[in-house]
């Protein structure tokens, strides 16, 4: 019995180190935001499916910058037609030490992260006007490791588009669900094998 308990201490401590391994210097994150829930700040409700994928390199320990490419399509429930929404743009990601500002990991096996963007996006209206603007967003969420180089996110953001065309400033509250892949460099396996 305390071989099974000192194995799960050692696994769930090798998991934890092998997590902060991936967000260091040198490395990779690959992924997508996959579903998308719009809370709409304008009038009407309705959903909104959206795609986000986005590459990102760490500059250093706990700090990625990338870009992302922005797809989606939205119905408002009043019967209004059917909105396209496109962006492309850069983006930022900070990953919050465990024990920094208050900040644990939920069950030592993910880390909090902020992240934000600005770009240029736009929204096509079926049969109807189209707009093209500035596209930013901000907001926290976590990336839970269900494997040592696969994270599971939540992110809750703040959208906006401050349009050229004919629409002005667009917000929205959304809350996505998709993953990362981190992708260790040669040199960050150095790294790794160092601490080892």
């Amino acid at each position: 019995m305390k071989k099974l308990i000192f194995a799960g201490i050692l696994a769930a401590t090798g998991l934890t180190a092998t997590a902060n391994a991936q967000i260091q210097q040198g490395n990779w994150m690959v992924g997508s935001s996959l579903i998308t829930s719009n809370f709409g700040l304008n009038t009407g409700g309705g959903y909104n499916i959206g795609l986000q994928p986005k590459a990102a390199y760490f500059i250093k320990d706990n700090v990625a910058v990338g870009g992302y490419v922005d797809l989606g399509i939205s119905k408002v429930t009043n019967g209004s037609p059917t909105d396209f929404t496109y962006g492309v743009g850069a983006l930022g990601r900070y990953f919050l030490s465990p024990g920094e500002k208050g900040v644990d990991n939920l069950l030592h096996h993910g880390r909090w992260f902020l992240e934000g963007n600005v770009g240029i996006g736009g929204r096509s209206v079926e049969n109807g006007d189209s707009t093209t603007g500035l596209d930013f967003g901000a907001g926290p969420g976590y990336s839970y490791f269900i494997t040592p180089n696969i994270g599971i996110e939540g992110l809750v953001k703040y959208k906006g588009r401050a349009g050229f065309g004919s629409e002005g400033l667009n917000s929205n509250i959304t809350f996505n669900v998709g993953f990362s892949i981190y992708l260790p460099t040669s040199k960050a396996r150095e790294v790794a094998n160092d601490i080892k």
